[in-house]
């Protein structure tokens, strides 16, 4: 029976890739001269250092040029609210991974409104859709493509 799973996935060596050009550039560029600006990245999270609130906007837009470049979506970054520590701003950033529930839900229920011989069931943070013929699923695949879910998704595990 021919199936696939729906993920939402991040390739963190990417990320740590772009984090480290985004260094370099700042390094590089003459509004960051003499000033303490960084990228640090932590896991699933990527941690901003500037001395001001343009200067951290600036970061961000580096930072998100860089994953484009690098074929990361930016859609996974959430940046969290800037906290001041001494004279610095500290920001952090933390890379979405995998489908939370309540969007499964959503894409359940979207798979179930198309009255197709094709089911759908969550499993942990991914969702797996099965059915009889793979005209079927490719036909949910290209809905789900067309479909604006806030995060980035990929097909894996096609199977006849």
């Amino acid at each position: 029976m021919p199936s696939f799973d729906v993920v939402s996935e991040v390739d963190l060596q990417e990320v740590h890739n772009a984090v480290d050009q985004a260094n370099r550039e700042i390094s590089t560029r003459y509004d960051f001269r003499g000033v303490n600006a960084e990228f640090e990245r932590l896991g699933n999270e990527i941690k901003l250092t500037a001395e001001a609130d343009i200067q951290l906007d600036q970061m961000r837009d580096i930072l998100r040029e860089k994953l484009i470049k690098r074929s990361v979506d930016p859609r996974v970054m959430e940046a969290l609210d800037p906290t001041p520590r001494g004279k610095l701003l500290h920001q952090v950033i933390t890379l979405r991974q995998g489908i939370e529930s309540l969007l499964a839900k959503k894409m359940v229920k979207m798979v179930k409104d198309k009255k197709t011989k094709v089911q759908a069931a969550i499993q942990g943070d991914q969702v797996r859709i099965t059915g009889k013929k793979r005209d079927d699923l490719q036909a949910i695949m290209s809905d789900f493509k067309a479909a604006d879910f806030e995060i980035p998704l990929q097909f894996q595990n096609f199977r006849d």
